[in-house]
């Protein structure tokens, strides 16, 4: 049976699962779903469209599923749709989608495991894998792409249409304007490829093997110099391929991942090829400061 505080606000649309604790002053608006053994804390509150799969918790001052902060976004049922077993920490904002993102078909998504905290912010149209960590305060922008296994360190910072591949590792502080290949750290202002991201492929028991295949093929994509030249990652790419390094799958996901971004990606962002959005969907907003600026 679910336990609901008396000052809470819970609308009469709203749809609870069993075992739901909802704490002192928190709101829940019409159009959310909460699953069963979802606990809220005191002051949350969920806005919707929103569904939220089971036993998440929800820490104090967070808000969910508020419309995005976005000029395209033109009121409409757009989403946002969390797995199971999430925490989301105090002062946690996810937004919902927009209704020109094919991509996302206008859900912003949050998979299954994941630990978002404190101040974390995920924006509109973001899709987030399973058993991702995100530090405090870090920022991952609209259109944003993080797969499974990925750590983000506090007050990073993810430019839109960024993708970062699998079990990455993010530093603190850290500013990411162009996708992150899988396995390996980026770190600084020129988010610097500093090699695999060792420490947590073991917490994850990858075998050393493998391990030890990523780190040879890293330094071969990553040198610290030219790391970005397009010609050496083309003759490493190749290099990689003919030698046995290529039986591991991970290199191999490593290699396919850099290939695409080398020649798919424009601003280094693979994602900026789906682009759906045109200056005509900001006009109502720019036009009319215009005219109201110059009448």
């Amino acid at each position: 049976m679910s336990q609901i505080h008396p000052t809470a606000f819970v609308d009469s649309r709203a749809q609870i699962g069993a075992n739901v604790t909802i704490g002192p002053f928190c709101h829940v608006d019409a159009d959310v779903v909460l699953h069963d053994d979802c606990v809220l804390h005191p002051r949350v509150t969920l806005l919707g469209p929103s569904e939220f799969g089971r036993a998440c918790q929800f820490f104090p001052n967070c808000v969910l599923g508020a419309a995005p902060q976005d000029l395209k976004f033109r009121g409409g049922p757009t989403r946002l749709v969390a797995g199971e077993e999430n925490v989301f920490r105090e002062h946690v904002t996810a937004h919902r989608g927009t209704e020109v993102d094919d991509s996302s078909g206008g859900v912003t998504r949050i998979g299954d495991g994941n630990l978002l905290m404190v101040g974390v912010h995920i924006a509109h149209d973001a899709q987030l894998g399973n058993r991702v960590i995100i530090a405090n305060n870090a920022l991952i922008a609209g259109h944003v792409r993080i797969e499974d296994h990925v750590n983000i360190g506090g007050a990073a910072a993810v430019h839109h249409f960024v993708t970062i591949g699998q079990y990455a590792f993010i530093g603190g502080i850290t500013r990411i304007t162009h996708d992150v290949p899988p396995y390996v750290k980026a770190v600084g202002w020129t988010q610097e490829v500093r090699g695999v991201n060792v420490e947590g492929l073991r917490r994850w028991k990858f075998e050393e093997r493998s391990i030890a295949s990523l780190k040879r093929a890293a330094r071969m994509l990553f040198p610290r110099r030219d790391a970005t030249a397009v010609g050496r990652i083309t003759a490493a790419i190749t290099e990689i391929e003919t030698s046995d390094l290529y039986r591991d799958e991970h290199v191999r996901a490593l290699v396919d991942f850099v290939r695409r971004k080398s020649s798919e990606a424009v601003f280094g962002r693979t994602l900026e090829t789906r682009r759906t959005d045109t200056d005509s969907d900001r006009d109502s907003f720019y036009l009319r400061g215009v005219t109201e600026i110059r009448p």
